[in-house]
C-alpha cells in the first residue's frame, strides 16, 4: 500500500490537509521556521487564495515574516494555465503582501502552466516567486509528516502500524 490522495475526500478536505502540512513545519530541525499562521479563505470564491501562509523565520540575527498565497486544485485532470486564468497572479501577491504563489495540484502541471511559472518567475519585476507542487511531490513531503497520517491517511496509517506490531 502506498500513501495515495485516495483517501482525501474532497477539496476541501485537500486544502486542510494543505494547511495542517504548513503548521507542522515548525516541528522540522531541517528549516529556520520559528512560526506559522495560517489564513484559510473559507468557502465559497476565493479569487485565487485557498490559504495564505505567513511564516516567522530566522537568520540568527532577526527574525523576519515571509508571506505565500497558496492555491489547491484538487482535480482528477492535469492542470492547465485555464484553470487558474482568472486570476491576475502578480496583483494578487502583490494584494497581500506576499512574496509569491504557490500551487499545489493532486495531479501534474501541463507543460503550458510549468512553462507559464518559468516564464513568471524569470520575469517579474518584483522578484516574486511562483511554484508549482504536483501532487507526486507533495507526497513525497505528506510521507515524513507522520503525524498527519491518522487524521488524513487513516487506511495507509492503519497498514504502516499493523507491520509495526507484527514485528
Amino acid at each position: 500500500m502506498y500513501l495515495t490522495f485516495d483517501e482525501i475526500a474532497d477539496g476541501d478536505h485537500f486544502e486542510d490537509l494543505v494547511a495542517d502540512f504548513f503548521r507542522t513545519l515548525t516541528s522540522d530541525n531541517e528549516n529556520n521556521i520559528t512560526n506559522v499562521e495560517i489564513f484559510p479563505t473559507g468557502t465559497g470564491t476565493d479569487g485565487g487564495k485557498d490559504i495564505l501562509i505567513e511564516f516567522d523565520l530566522s537568520d540568527d540575527i532577526k527574525i523576519f515574516k515571509r508571506k505565500w498565497v497558496v492555491q489547491c486544485k484538487f482535480h482528477d485532470a492535469t492542470i492547465s494555465p485555464a484553470a487558474i486564468q482568472t486570476v491576475n497572479i502578480p496583483t494578487l501577491i502583490h494584494s497581500y503582501g506576499a512574496s509569491g504563489y504557490l500551487l499545489i495540484c493532486k495531479k501534474r502541471p501541463t507543460s503550458g502552466l510549468t512553462s507559464l511559472f518559468d516564464r513568471l518567475n524569470t520575469e517579474c519585476k518584483n522578484s516574486y516567486k511562483y511554484e508549482c507542487w504536483n501532487g507526486n511531490l507533495f507526497l513525497s513531503k505528506l510521507i515524513m509528516k507522520k503525524n498527519l497520517h491518522p487524521l488524513y491517511f487513516p487506511r495507509y496509517n492503519d497498514y504502516i502500524n499493523s507491520f509495526k506490531t507484527n514485528l
